[in-house]
């Protein structure tokens, strides 16, 4: 009789989460990249006065937006790649301040997640 956890399927390993996450935010860095060329390509062909339309955002604040939404994009695509380093040098899953095992769950819910819980939880 197999043993309780061989009936459970293996966990992938962390670079592969990682460079799944990393292809997610890639596609979602093209769709904001894609969103941005409209919205400005819309206002170059516009006439309206959106500074002071009334019925809605300017184009200015949703390229704001756009622009601070593609930022926080490519500082998370930058935080996966040096998790994928600390995966190759045998780091992976090892706090980067105290030196402890960073909970498996915390890893599941942020693969590139460089602090424990308390390390994190720390102002």
């Amino acid at each position: 009789m197999p043993s309780p956890s061989s009936d459970r399927p293996s966990p992938d390993p962390p670079d592969a989460a990682l460079q799944e996450e990393r292809r997610v935010l890639q596609r979602r860095l093209a769709g904001l990249a894609s969103e941005f060329d409209d919205t400005v390509a819309a206002s170059l062909d516009s006439n309206a006065d959106d500074e002071h339309d009334p019925e809605g955002a300017t184009i200015a604040f949703e390229r704001s937006q756009l622009s601070s939404m593609s930022r926080q994009l490519l500082q998370r695509i930058a935080e996966v790649d040096v998790a994928l380093t600390r995966v190759d040098a045998g780091t992976y899953g090892v706090c980067t301040a105290c030196g402890y095992p960073i909970d498996p769950a915390r890893l599941d819910a942020r693969p590139a997640a460089a602090l424990c819980i308390a390390c994190a939880s720390r102002p």
